[in-house]
């Protein structure tokens, strides 16, 4: 590859080896590296980290690395390899924060509603791990309370997204008035207009539970995880003078 730094470079060979692996063993490889909610019994340790390797599909992390390639190595010529690495996991671990804690606060008000109707927690508990429900639940709590609940406890997350989202909103925070050309916006947008708005329309869907192309599975709280990430980041970074040398 031209023109990109060597940490980007490891990344984008990394995710690709992991995309060809769960190609390979599919089953195994979600069980292991993907993220769960932390109650579910398939939730291990390490995910937090592993399932920021993991795609969903081809598109997935064709976008991904391509956000990686093209705002990522201008932050890594501009911070260097190890300040680089440090902010693009700590935006994946905070991404991951993020996601759980509001997939924690679905869980619960679901739970919280079960619970007060007479359901026992260990008996919900038993038949989500199983992969079943009660269809009385679906009486004493609402459709969205009902969906929220249950994605929240057996769905997970994967992908570097919320670390690229830190990275894209670094950038903007950097570069502000960088023009960005986007093949579905025929002028270009500078930097400090477009990542924010990009933010908030995520923000927005995750809490509509809407989707602009009709489909769901996007994890947009993860989005926004990383994006308040990297953005608290670089301003800590900036207000503090962490490299004195390359920020004035």
């Amino acid at each position: 590859m031209r023109n990109v730094t060597e940490t980007v470079k490891q990344l984008i060979i990394i995710n690709i080896l992991f995309f060809v692996g769960t190609l390979l063993v599919s089953g195994p490889a979600y069980q292991y590296l993907a993220l769960f909610f932390p109650e579910n019994p398939d939730f291990k340790a390490w995910q937090p980290i592993t399932y920021m390797f993991m795609h969903g599909g081809f598109m997935h992390i064709l976008f991904n690395m391509f956000a990686l390639f093209s705002f990522g190595s201008a932050l890594e010529q501009f911070w260097g390899s190890k300040k680089f690495l440090f902010f693009y996991i700590s935006c994946g671990l905070g991404s991951a924060l993020v996601h759980t804690g509001v997939n924690y606060y679905h869980f619960q008000e679901g739970l919280d509603a079960l619970i007060s109707n007479g359901f026992s927690k260990s008996e919900i508990l038993t038949l989500l791990n199983e992969g079943r429900i009660d269809t009385r639940w679906q009486e004493v709590i609402t459709v969205t309370q009902f969906q929220n609940f249950t994605s929240a406890y057996v769905g997970t997350a994967v992908g570097a997204s919320g670390a690229i989202y830190g990275i894209i909103v670094a950038f903007a925070f950097m570069f502000p008035n960088a023009e960005l050309g986007l093949m579905f916006i025929p002028i270009p947008i500078k930097a400090k207009y477009f990542v924010p708005g990009l933010v908030l329309v995520d923000l927005y869907l995750g809490i509509s539970g809407k989707s602009i192309f009709g489909g769901g599975g996007v994890a947009h709280f993860a989005h926004v995880g990383g994006a308040l990430f990297g953005f608290l980041i670089v301003w800590y970074w900036k207000k503090n003078q962490f490299n004195s040398n390359r920020w004035n």
